[in-house]
């Protein structure tokens, strides 16, 4: 990997996210106090709308970044996230002015995600790929651990108090950016981009676009619970904000230390689809785990068990996308982030209304859909295999 440059990206994930978990624990206390009856159903709408805007923009942050480089739509990406905590922290009793920092959160989530992604791909061989990712994740990992437990603490201040901090925190990552991070994208590169403009879509075709449902299925499965453990919390034992960040902690902690270390040492190339596989089975196994939690040790152990699984898999879909895609990494990685995205408008609205049915219907639908996904990466691994052996007899004729 050239110069720091992947040292200084993951300062950029860590700070960010950082930033993203702070809010976690307060965000449904702050909606639950303006409307105590329909505050599932806010919080279900909020993450909705932040990521059907992300939807929308993902791919084309990652086009727009494939003509005129990463860094500039980084730094855009990171002053916007800023802007939309500080009108969170600002927006009192308005949920007219949360439900704008929402959307105003999810335009600027595809000019750090889906373009934090292309950066890697750039930086790094197809051959360091799956570990390149892995430092990306950890990097979030590691923000996800400290921030839930920092906005615990500091709701002990106000509920608003962490938005602030988030609005800080982004703003000092952009002003890092600005001084650290160099452009990934040689100015030859980007001109070759600019030939012709890539539809979202052409990125899906082919074995790949097994990975993008997978993606999709995954994130769609994991919003539906975030959008509803706190409030399974509170129902079962009476959860309270710091205890929400003592559990993303321990959590984020695993999911590190999975992708920082065992993803990053152990898995090589073409291995990817095994430990896919291993991760959603793992997956499953929490969402099932989670169904009988009565405490918060028990709700411990099954995000642990959930976590482990996650954290195998979202590297190695990522990298073998990075891998194998046919278009520029940006639009790649743009169509990856919108399948995110899709998946946190789906997961939210349909994890909050199946809870207010029964409260454990999103943990089992979780669990199913992580095992049926196994289909999709068998189904993959079918085609690439297909595919691998035609341009082999087309190299030797």
């Amino acid at each position: 990997m050239k110069d720091n440059r992947m040292a200084i990206v993951m300062a950029i994930l860590m700070i960010t996210f950082i930033g993203f978990g702070i809010i976690i624990p307060v965000m449904p206390e702050i909606i639950h106090a303006v409307d105590p009856n329909g505050a599932e159903i806010h919080t279900g709408l909020m993450l909705a709308l932040y990521s059907a805007v992300g939807f929308i923009m993902s791919p084309l942050w990652g086009r727009w970044s494939d003509r005129i480089g990463r860094r500039p739509i980084l730094l855009v990406g990171l002053v916007g996230f800023s802007v939309s905590f500080l009108l969170f922290g600002l927006a009192g009793e308005s949920l007219l002015l949360m439900y704008l920092s929402r959307a105003m959160g999810g335009l600027f989530s595809g000019a750090v995600a889906s373009v934090i992604v292309a950066y890697v791909a750039d930086i790094t061989p197809p051959e360091k790929r799956t570990k390149g990712m892995g430092l990306v994740g950890m990097s979030i990992g590691l923000g996800f651990t400290f921030g839930p437990g920092f906005g615990g603490l500091l709701s002990d201040v106000s509920n608003e108090t962490p938005f602030f901090t988030a609005a800080v925190l982004s703003f000092i990552t952009f002003l890092f950016a600005v001084v650290k991070l160099k452009e990934s994208l040689e100015p030859h590169q980007r001109k070759a981009g600019t030939g012709k403009k890539v539809s979202r879509w052409k990125a899906f075709q082919g074995p790949l676009k097994y990975l993008y449902v997978l993606a999709f299925f995954v994130t769609f499965t994991l919003a539906g619970m975030e959008a509803t453990l706190q409030f399974f919390g509170m129902n079962r034992f009476d959860v309270t904000p710091r205890q929400v960040g003592l559990l993303f902690f321990v959590v984020g902690i695993v999911g590190a230390l999975v992708q920082g270390g065992f993803v990053r040492r152990k898995i090589k190339k073409g291995e990817e689809p095994r430990y896919i596989a291993l991760g959603l089975v793992l997956s499953a196994g929490g969402f099932f785990l989670l169904l009988f939690a009565h405490s918060l040790s028990w709700t411990i152990l099954s995000l642990v068990v959930f976590g482990i699984g996650n954290a195998l898999i979202r590297p190695c879909v990522t990298s073998l996308i990075t891998q194998k895609t046919q278009v520029g990494q940006g639009a790649a990685s743009g169509l990856s982030s919108a399948m995110d995205s899709l998946g946190r408008v789906a997961g939210p609205l349909l994890g909050s209304m199946l809870f207010t049915v029964e409260m454990g219907l999103p943990y089992l639908l979780g669990g199913i859909l992580c095992m049926l996904a196994l289909l999709l990466v068998m189904r993959f691994r079918q085609l690439d295999s297909v595919d691998s052996d035609e341009q082999q007899l087309a190299a030797r004729q």
